[in-house]
């Protein structure tokens, strides 16, 4: 998996980042609602597309990155159009989230930080959704599955193609 996705910034995507920080006064409190308003638009939040950001909210880069990689919500790599979430926290993990993601990434024909070739489905892990009662966990896009066996992942994609 690889965080350093290289994209060229067109002029009416800086404008529309430069118009997004302007909505929220250029104030560097606001960050988290730039970066949240700039993912909408872009779908991710790729370095060349952070440093805009600092820039226009006078702050450092790192500050903007250290922001997008500790919210879970926020990605450096593009998502497909149904984001698929595995729970890897303790409880999900006891209860047999890594034979769920192996299901995942074996239909799917993709690794974890990976989008299928037709844009339908990304693949990702995070660390706890707070449904530890669930577990183990998938989430697809706002959408929870608790109780997730290997034997429901084709019915749960079936869902979404």
């Amino acid at each position: 998996m690889s965080d350093n996705i290289t994209i060229k910034l067109k002029k009416e995507d800086i404008d529309h980042i430069r118009a997004i920080c302007f909505e929220f006064d250029n104030d560097k409190t606001e960050l988290i609602n730039v970066l949240h308003k700039t993912q909408e638009h872009f779908g991710f939040l790729p370095a060349e597309v952070q440093e805009l950001i600092a820039a226009e909210l006078n702050m450092s880069v790192a500050k903007v990155y250290g922001v997008v990689t500790f919210y879970s919500f926020f990605t450096m790599i593009p998502r497909g159009q149904h984001p698929i979430s595995i729970c890897t926290g303790t409880a999900c993990y006891v209860r047999g989230a890594e034979k769920i993601l192996d299901e995942f990434k074996k239909q799917l024909g993709i690794d974890v930080g990976q989008v299928t070739p037709d844009g339908k489905f990304s693949l990702s892990c995070l660390r706890c959704v707070g449904a530890c009662g669930l577990a183990p966990v998938v989430l697809i896009g706002e959408k929870t599955f608790g109780r997730v066996a290997p034997e429901k992942v084709n019915e749960i994609l079936s869902e979404f193609r």
